[in-house]
């Protein structure tokens, strides 16, 4: 085994990122990747520490820094004795628009993409705007990663080659090189001054190209797309974005992957209160997905699915509590989460790849529909996970009763029955049958879900199979929401969260939280406040009781009340009478007026039958 050989295994076999590797031994990401492509060797020192993180001796070291082997520069690209730090360039001859320093950046962010046509049409240009956002900050990494590569090997003009050379030394390489190699590399786009957005989309696309992991996430989008004849987003206004885009550096000094990730989420979001209904099928506000996330208690190397993952916030908030409570507990070196989701929409899918890619985050992200053909299998059933959270489609009448009975996949057990017109039982069927024996699951579901078909004489599909998993005892608690908090409705919603494997003292038990009044109103939708946060996902945890909050309630009481789930069947939260919300009831009358239609076409095709 060569030196390389054993690094890159043993760094594998840790469940580190070459960055993590970097930090236990004193040296750069660029250092660990040259020495796990045989490009450089380790000093003493460095085996020295390389044998107390990874275990065990080292080979005999084989090859050496100096060993590197490149092509020479042609004569009049050769090295200058003295690199010169990366300057901006400008277009023509205006300066750079500086922004202040005490600007946030998610004010700019804003900014950038009100340029366009102002704060009103924003959301219609988000095709546009995310990409270029994410592009400047892979433009902004690369130079910094060059710039840690020039210091090794003697300059940019060299690292330039060297990258060229082995693009596995940095993780996106980016075939966009000015004509000086101290400029930045995004002056390559910022200095386009004719043909602006044909060029971007050729370089765009050369990217991609460069990239399989980024197909069809940064070349999905032409910018010199055309409408009867008239650009959809003409030269002089995107020309505006991209140099307002400039006006802030993105690099790994300049902003922490957190930072910028935090911000790509709130344009997301800007962008999803503009889209009203269909703003929620892409994004989770962020609050209640770190509700979700603290509940699910992440732990380094699980691995994390979303079926229904929009922009992918649910999975990128696991992974952030799992940093901080790494932080919390003084622990630096850790595996990160095992991210894994599927998007139907492909603007959707798109956009949760950058986001997760902005966020310094891996995972796999696949498009399709999950419901008819799941991208995540272990022969024919379904691939399983520690934990799931998601926030699918509310009331969903895409599927019929033969889409349950022919599934392959073993997701919707006999006994369990069929939820009827509205798939939110069928969903958290599919999210159960992808739950490894030990795991868990956090899921938004409409309000309704919790309790439609309860308290009724007739039969009742989604209350059958509600019935089921309670019966089954994988339902762990159920959090009632403040009303509107999501883009695509204002009733209140509940987080249901399963556990395949609840403990001793909680078996046969549910653990209610009534949270209604656990929000500040806001404009235009109410949201959960940090401490509010906390005080959810902690009294959750512990199953803390606390009077007209949260409650125990056993199966025998939830049987009671005709397998009704929704906490505010349980918890008053106020001294007056309690009522139900109106759009609660209204969901619940439309239900029931659906099977009154259902029965007497039935009753009406066994009729005509007899021939009466």
């Amino acid at each position: 085994m060569t030196t390389s050989e054993w690094i890159r295994q043993g760094r594998k076999a840790k469940g580190w990122i070459q960055a993590t590797l970097g930090e236990q031994v004193g040296v750069s990401q660029v250092q660990v990747s040259l020495w796990e492509t045989g490009k450089a060797s380790p000093t003493p020192e460095q085996r020295t520490r390389l044998e107390s993180a990874l275990g065990g001796g080292a080979p005999t070291i084989a090859r050496d820094a100096e060993h590197l082997s490149l092509p020479e520069p042609p004569p009049e690209q050769a090295e200058s004795p003295k690199e010169k730090p990366p300057r901006r360039k400008t277009r023509g001859a205006a300066s750079a628009p500086v922004e202040p320093p005490d600007k946030s950046l998610e004010s700019w962010i804003w900014d950038a993409a009100c340029s366009i046509r102002g704060a009103k049409d924003a959301g219609k240009y988000k095709d546009y705007i995310l990409p270029l956002i994410f592009t400047k900050r892979l433009c902004d990494v690369f130079d910094d990663e060059l710039n840690r590569i020039a210091e090794e090997v003697g300059g940019r003009a060299k690292a330039f080659r060297l990258v060229r050379h082995d693009k596995k030394l940095v993780r996106f390489y980016l075939p966009l090189e000015p004509k000086s190699p101290d400029d930045a590399v995004w002056s390559v786009i910022r200095t386009l001054s004719d043909k602006i957005g044909e060029r971007l989309t050729t370089h765009l696309r050369a990217v991609a190209d460069a990239n399989p992991l980024l197909k069809g996430i940064i070349d999905r989008v032409d910018f010199n797309a055309t409408t009867h004849g008239v650009r959809d987003l003409d030269d002089d206004r995107l020309s505006a974005l991209i140099e307002k885009i400039s006006a802030k550096r993105l690099g790994l000094n300049d902003v922490e992957p957190d930072i910028i990730g935090r911000s790509y989420e709130y344009l997301i979001r800007k962008f999803a209160e503009g889209a009203g209904q269909s703003g929620g099928e892409l994004y989770t506000p962020a609050e209640v997905g770190f509700v979700m996330a603290r509940i699910m208690a992440p732990e380094p190397g699980l691995d994390a699915y979303d079926p229904t993952c929009g922009s992918a916030g649910l999975l990128i908030k696991l992974d952030l509590v799992l940093r901080e409570r790494m932080k919390a507990a003084g622990t630096t070196a850790f595996a990160p989460l095992k991210l894994y989701g599927q998007e139907y929409e492909p603007s959707s899918w798109a956009m949760a790849n950058m986001n997760m890619i902005i966020h310094d985050m891996e995972g796999r992200i696949e498009i399709g529909n999950t419901f008819k053909n799941p991208k995540f299998r272990a022969g024919n059933r379904l691939q399983t996970f520690d934990r799931v959270v998601a926030n699918p489609m509310w009331n969903q009448d895409w599927f019929k009763e033969q889409d349950y009975e022919a599934d392959p996949f073993d997701r919707f057990p006999k006994g369990a029955g069929y939820p009827g017109n509205k798939a939110d039982w069928g969903w958290m069927q599919h999210i159960l049958a992808s739950l490894k024996p030990q795991g868990r699951a956090a899921v938004v579901l409409d309000t309704g879900a919790a309790s439609r078909g309860s308290g009724n004489a007739n039969t009742n599909k989604e209350k059958d199979v509600r019935r089921w998993f309670v019966e089954q005892d994988v339902i762990e608690g159920v959090l009632y929401l403040p009303e509107n908090l999501f883009y695509n409705t204002t009733a209140p919603g509940v987080v249901i969260v399963l556990n395949k494997a609840k403990p001793k003292s909680r078996e046969g038990k549910l653990f209610l939280l009534n949270a209604s009044r656990e929000f500040v109103k806001g404009d235009p939708k109410n949201y959960l406040p940090d401490d509010a946060v906390v005080r959810i996902a902690d009294a959750f945890t512990d199953w803390r009781e606390v009077e007209k909050y949260s409650r125990i309630v056993t199966r025998d009481e939830v049987a009671k009340n005709d397998f009704n789930i929704s906490p505010s069947r349980y918890i008053h939260t106020g001294d007056a009478d309690e009522y139900r919300p109106i759009p609660e009831i209204v969901e619940e009358l439309e239900a029931l007026e659906a099977e009154a239609r259902e029965t007497d076409a039935a009753l009406k095709a066994i009729l005509a039958r007899l021939g009466v």
